[in-house]
């Protein structure tokens, strides 16, 4: 058992939820940046009277994306170092 009162499996569950949920925003972030306002995915809501880009919404996304694959991360390799 770890410092932290979870398993090695309990930790990797996380990490690989964590990855997932981190690749998912990634993926958002880019289709933010790269598909027009208007043309958005109906679940994205697309802006019909908007040309642009929703540039906020697509920095927020790949932020959180990178933490959350940076958190992934970590608990893997802890997972991988309390499995030993």
């Amino acid at each position: 058992m770890s410092t932290t009162g979870l398993s090695s499996t309990s930790l990797r569950t996380i990490g690989v939820e964590l990855l997932i949920v981190g690749l998912i925003a990634l993926v958002i972030g880019i289709i933010y940046l790269v598909v027009p306002a208007h043309s958005l995915p109906s679940f994205m809501v697309p802006v019909h009277t908007v040309s642009g880009h929703r540039s906020k919404r697509a920095i927020a996304s790949l932020v959180a994306g990178g933490l959350l694959v940076v958190g992934a991360v970590i608990a893997l390799v802890r997972s991988r170092a309390y499995a030993h």
